[in-house]
């Protein structure tokens, strides 16, 4: 039997696009670039940190990170935002989506600027310092996931839902834009500053001294927008969902939403008095009712933005090595550290301001036109296409008149994972579940997409070495090459697209309709 519905959820659904929408995907969305951001850096400046801390006298090529630490470095804030998304996912069904808000954002803070800060007597020392700021800076990470893709999607209308929660995630494209911007303003600024000649020329001279302040204000940096949205994400009244349909304050819910919406709502009081009498019977996640109307979503959520991961983050983790292989970057020892870190970073920005950004935004332009299944089987399947045309022909795209064209193909196969599930497996899961258990099944989606993560990015570190022994950087031992990683990846992609099968539409309903709660929770269940 369907229930009735509250009228301040009605109220949300029905609500036409006002200023506190903006509002909120500005807020929520601040942290998403604080947490592209502070992810992706890493990857700009790893080079440079193999130059000033792993320097030998006399090698042929310039330093660079043993095989140990650079998995640790690129790894360890993965394996923080792993724990933190499964950790505040269910904080914030127990706790309440606001009060652990500011939590997430005060840890990103302090984390960004001890990562800057990291010092030590070694070169160990240091980079154990880094890693340590830089788990605590992933757990803080992490629960931004859940926690704004939950909010946008408590807070948003029926109509637009798919494209405010979309926006909130697109930020995420200016946070990795943002970071190369960054990088290439301090490298361009230290080179002008302190010159030094090439490796090649001059091993020693090639790193300046100064070139170690580089590395740390460029991961600093990212401590600035996450403390100036503080504030105000403090200043956000709990979402009308959470406190009518699981703190049982329908009254409560009512007045807040009264003053976001700026109408009254007055909810009926027969209504109010029975949800706060009502028992905590509902059935949990691990129960049999569970499994039976949501198991089945929670393993195509699951599944999908793990898989989709793997893919993600390899490529975007290791752009710098694809670049050089392609010899879209120089040689190392033909520039020196500030050089090659400039390099570096303007090639990913060139790739994020033509393929990754406007992917986000024409997901967050389509979304509630084509639907949330759509986009994400065309994403899979073009990203699929992509990776296989890359990587069959490689030895083409090697060819120093081609390379334009392996980076138009690979910055498509960035557009599409954007205009695609990189966008919907972050949407789906805030929309799909019940109130009570939203947050927490959202943070178990999120958690098996960055441990799809960890795998493409220490994994791929082995797997894309040159198969001959010679050609392999340094500590590494031989893999299986570019080419077959691109044509593992395709795979991966192509097993995603059949796994979204298992993943439901929520285009254009309200998220009762779509979880089921406003039906009898017994509705179904063997006597």
């Amino acid at each position: 039997m369907a229930r009735d519905q509250l009228k301040v959820l009605n109220a949300l659904d029905g609500a036409k696009t006002q200023w506190y929408h903006f509002t909120a995907i500005v807020i929520a969305g601040m942290g998403f670039f604080t947490d592209a951001y502070d992810l992706f850096c890493i990857s700009l400046v790893t080079k440079l940190l193999g130059r000033i801390y792993y320097h030998q006298d006399g090698a042929p090529k310039p330093g660079s990170l043993p095989p140990n630490v650079a998995s640790a470095v690129n790894g360890v804030a993965l394996c923080g935002t792993l724990v933190g998304q499964l950790f505040f996912g269910w904080l914030g069904d127990k706790l309440g989506r606001k009060r652990v808000y500011g939590i997430t954002l005060i840890m990103m803070v302090i984390c960004s600027v001890g990562s800057g800060l990291s010092i030590g007597s070694s070169p160990k020392a240091v980079m154990a310092t880094l890693c340590f700021f830089r788990f605590w800076l992933g757990f803080g990470i992490g629960g931004d996931y859940p926690l704004s893709a939950t909010i946008m999607s408590e807070y948003a209308n029926k109509k637009t839902r798919g494209a405010f929660v979309a926006a909130v995630f697109a930020m995420q494209g200016f946070g990795i834009l943002g970071g190369g911007i960054v990088a290439i303003i301090l490298s361009a600024a230290f080179k002008a500053a302190f010159p030094a000649p090439a490796y090649q020329d001059n091993p020693t001279a090639s790193t300046v001294p100064a070139a170690d302040y580089v590395w740390r204000l460029v991961l600093m940096v990212g401590a600035l927008p996450a403390a100036l949205t503080y504030y105000w994400r403090m200043k956000m009244p709990e979402t009308a969902r959470y406190t009518a349909l699981v703190a049982k304050n329908a009254k409560q819910a009512a007045s807040d939403m009264s003053k976001v919406l700026q109408v009254e709502i007055e909810e009926d009081p027969e209504k109010v008095v029975k949800i706060a009498k009502q028992t905590g019977d509902e059935f949990g996640l691990f129960s049999r009712q569970f499994l039976r109307r949501h198991g089945l979503h929670l393993v195509g959520t699951t599944s999908t933005w793990f898989l989709l991961d793997i893919a993600f983050y390899s490529q975007n983790l290791f752009q710098k090595d694809i670049f050089s292989a392609i010899g879209w970057i120089p040689p190392a020892k033909t520039m020196n550290a500030l050089q090659e870190v400039f390099r570096i970073a303007r090639a990913q920005t060139l790739i994020a301001l033509c393929s990754t950004v406007p992917g986000y935004w024409f997901t967050v332009a389509l979304i509630d036109i084509m639907g949330r299944f759509a986009i994400q089987l065309m994403g899979f399947f073009f990203m699929t296409v992509f990776m296989f045309a890359l990587a069959f022909p490689y030895n083409h795209w090697t060819h120093k008149e081609n390379r334009i064209g392996f980076v138009i193909m690979y910055s498509l196969t960035f557009f599409f994972a954007n205009f695609g599930p990189n966008a919907t497996t972050f949407v789906i899961p805030a929309e799909i579940f019940p109130a009570r258990l939203r947050s927490t099944c959202h943070g178990i989606s999120a958690a098996a997409g960055k441990a799809g993560a960890i795998i493409g990015a220490f994994g791929f570190l082995y797997a894309a070495q040159s198969k001959d022994p010679t050609k392999t950087d340094a500590g590494y031992p031989t893999g299986i090459g570019v080419k077959n990683s691109l044509i593992v990846l395709g795979c991966i992609n192509a097993l995603g697209m059949i796994l979204t099968l298992l993943v439901p539409e929520s285009k254009g309903k309200s998220l009762e309709e779509i979880s089921q709660e406003n039906e009898d929770e017994n509705q179904g269940v063997e006597s």
